[in-house]
Formats: C-alpha cells, structure tokens, sequence
C-alpha cells in the first residue's frame, strides 16, 4: 500500500469527484482510479458504489469505516512529521499556562539552570485547554496542565505533581474577610463576582460550584489577566474564585476554603503523548518536573 493512495482516499470520501481528487494531487484520474482499486481488491470490499444514471459517487458504509482508520493514520502520520523535525533539535516545545507558569514553574528554576536546560525552552504560552490540543497534535513534546481531575486519556501520559485549593478570594476589609473558617459558595454568591476567561479551568470551577450550590452569581467582570483581577479584588471591586497558588503576602488579599463539602482543587499535571518517544533533553526535563519540591508558603 502507498500512503498516498490513504491522501487521495479520503479526499476522494470528501469530494465524492475522481476529477476533484487528480486536481487536488496534480496527478491523473487514471492514477486516482487505480489507487482506490489497488486499496478494494487489498481489504476484499467495495468502498465506493458508482451510480452511473445519476453520476454520482457514494461511500459504502465498510468505506466509512474505512475513511475512520485512514483519518487516523494521517493525523498519527502529520504529527509524525512534526516530532521526526523536532527531534533533530535540542530545543524543547514546553506548554505552560499563565498561572503555572507565573507562580509554580519558578521553583524549579534553579534544577533547570543547573542542567543547562532553561535556554533549551521554547516556551508557549497558552490555557491548559489549548495546551492540550496543541499536544494531541503533536506541537508540543511537554506541558504542564491545569486541571480538575487527574487526565485519563488513554493517548496521554500524564503524571499529577502538585494540588492547589480553590478559593473565595476577597480584599482584606471586605465584608466575608472576618470568616477566617471558611464560606459557603451561597454566602459568596451575595456579592459580585471578578472572575478569569473560560480558558482558564477555573472557569470550569466556578461553573461546577454555582450549579452545585444552585445559584447564579453576578459577574461583572472577566479578564485573563490574573494581576487584573488580583488588583481589582483588592481594591473590592468584587470577589473571586482563585487557587491560592497564585497569591502572595504583597496582594492584599484573603483566602477563604469553601465549606460546601468537597473543596475543589486545582491540579497540575505534567503531560505528554503517550507514544512520544522524548529526546533526551525533553527526559532530563519531565525528570526534573516530577520530582516533589518542598513548596513555598500558600496564603
């Protein structure tokens, strides 16, 4: 079998025109049509019914099913492409988001330096949402991932290195701040809201934690700026729901645990697909990342 017959294969269960397919390709119909025989006499099947009256092409349904493995083999072989390149360099295509990158990544700093892997990272700076499609389609070789749960994708080899609390977040004079235990997401919802995009997971935590408590809070503001909405908190210009992660002693802010049961938790995960062999580099690097470090104050 050529792998170009599996290109004009699927171009042809898509345009459903052999003329279509040998302009797509610059070749001749003639070469088109030998292919898709070549690939029915391989399988034993028919995947396409020829409808002379009405000069039509349909796809058999054993050629639908067929166009779902070959879609398959061309991903797996474009992403191919994209690692095969990659490995000729010592660079690494590192996923970090904003908030890991800004207040957890740091701490490994040092290890980095140390191995002479910080000026190998080509860093890309995107929500763990994007990151992860990025690494499905083979532009990454690693991230590190925000997240709810523990990945379980079987195309994904994810290790979960640290947990973080989510929070109610408010300024020190705010109203909620002398409840040191804890509020109920019913309590906060009294107050309007500051809250990140939705390509932040927490978007998904507030979500989850307003259906839960059956309200609707107000939000009137949105940012992806995490220092935009810090500041904002601060000044009471509303409350958030932040992991603590990313706070520190100089925000002027409270962290309030939530005291409707289970306490959501923000997760970092470090990722890669799960058939990417890493080139040396990348394993130095998810070596390093999945070592437990002794972790710095949490306000």
């Amino acid at each position: 079998m050529n792998i170009k017959e599996l290109y004009y294969y699927h171009d042809l269960v898509r345009t459903k025109n052999f003329s279509q397919v040998a302009a797509d390709f610059n070749i001749s119909q003639p070469t088109v049509t030998m292919a898709i025989k070549r690939l029915e006499e391989g399988f034993g099947t028919t995947f396409f019914m020829r409808d002379r009256s009405h000069h039509q092409l349909k796809v058999t349904s054993t050629g639908l099913q067929f166009d779902q493995h070959v879609q398959r083999v061309i991903e797996e072989l474009e992403i191919a492409q994209k690692e095969l390149a990659r490995a000729k360099q010592e660079r690494i295509s590192f996923g970090l988001p904003p908030i890991i990158g800004s207040w957890y990544f740091p701490r490994f700093t040092p290890a980095l330096l140390q191995a002479g892997l910080l000026n190998q990272l080509e860093v890309v700076d995107h929500g763990s949402a994007s990151l992860l499609r990025l690494l499905a389609n083979g532009e990454l070789d690693l991230a590190l991932l925000g997240s709810l749960q523990p990945f379980q994708q079987p195309s994904l080899r994810a290790r979960v290195i640290d947990k973080a609390p989510i929070k109610i977040i408010v300024a020190k004079n705010h109203p909620l701040a002398a409840f040191k235990e804890g509020v109920s997401f019913v309590q906060a919802a009294q107050y309007p809201f500051i809250t990140l995009d939705d390509e932040y997971v927490h978007a998904q935590a507030f979500r989850q934690a307003a259906h839960l408590a059956r309200v609707r809070p107000k939000i009137v503001f949105k940012t992806s700026d995490v220092q935009i909405l810090k500041a904002l908190v601060a000044n009471n210009s509303g409350i958030s729901f932040l992991t603590d992660l990313a706070l520190d002693t100089n925000d002027g802010l409270v962290a309030l645990p939530l005291t409707d049961g289970s306490q959501p938790e923000f997760i970092i995960s470090l990722a890669a697909r799960a058939n990417r062999l890493l080139t040396p580099n990348a394993q130095r690097l998810w070596s390093i990342l999945e070592t437990p470090l002794s972790k710095g104050p949490i306000y």
